[in-house]
């Protein structure tokens, strides 16, 4: 399949669906975060969910157990391929929302993957530390990780300067979708701090790439789409 999962990072249903049908033949999927969501809300989703594209559902639920198990019940019942949680919310929290996804789905037998954020792109140790995290950003992303496999998650999201970390931790089949992904120089007011190239990311090991900018603002969005995937399938 193809790793690469374009951010619809956009304002409004009709930008966000042109988008869609622009790259759909030269991506695996949609990620659908918090700033499209909030604005169209679920039935966007239902939309491109019965338009045959496949959608990582990026809300990163966190809360007690008992309330992200019923958001997830929620988000299952949308037919997402794919959602998300914090880590940082805990065991419990997390094998709630595996068990949700699971018991949601008894009836069709498919549930959604369900990964956990590690440690956000835009932090640094300097930024970790502040939150009074002692341990390194490394140690910090590696320990997240191991607890959302022991919890039953399908896997994680978390930088690519981290993925080596993590393989070598929760092994070969363990997901790891990798946001951060940059094709040139950072540009002006970018909050991404620990990025990779595609091809690199890949190269260390990541399963999907979650790409925004690089293919929202080309000049050409289905070309730059099409060109990262014709790279990544390069020996």
């Amino acid at each position: 399949m193809n790793p690469v999962l374009v951010a619809l990072d956009l304002d409004t249903a009709s930008a966000a669906s042109a988008m869609a049908s622009r790259v759909h033949a030269s991506v695996g999927g949609l990620k659908v975060g918090s700033h499209l969501f909030t604005a169209e809300g679920p039935d966007f989703v239902r939309g491109l969910v019965r338009q045959g594209h496949r959608v990582f559902l990026d809300l990163k639920f966190h809360d007690i157990p008992n309330t992200v198990s019923a958001a997830v019940r929620s988000a299952s019942r949308l037919g997402v391929w794919m959602l998300n949680v914090h880590a940082s919310g805990g065991a419990a929290m997390m094998a709630e929302a595996r068990k949700a996804a699971q018991e949601e789905a008894d009836g069709s037998g498919k549930r959604p993957l369900v990964i956990a954020v590690t440690v956000l792109t835009s932090l640094d140790a300097a930024a970790l530390k502040s939150l009074g995290v002692e341990r390194s950003l490394e140690s910090q992303v590696e320990t997240l990780a191991a607890m959302a496999q022991d919890a039953g998650l399908d896997g994680v999201v978390a930088s690519p300067l981290e993925i080596a970390t993590i393989r070598r931790r929760c092994g070969d089949k363990f997901l790891i979708v990798t946001p951060g992904i940059r094709t040139g120089a950072p540009a002006a007011g970018d909050d991404q701090v620990r990025t990779l190239s595609a091809r690199d990311a890949v190269a260390a090991g990541a399963s999907y790439l979650v790409i925004g900018r690089p293919i929202l603002k080309a000049a050409d969005p289905a070309k730059a789409a099409r060109e990262i995937a014709e790279e990544l399938a390069k020996p």
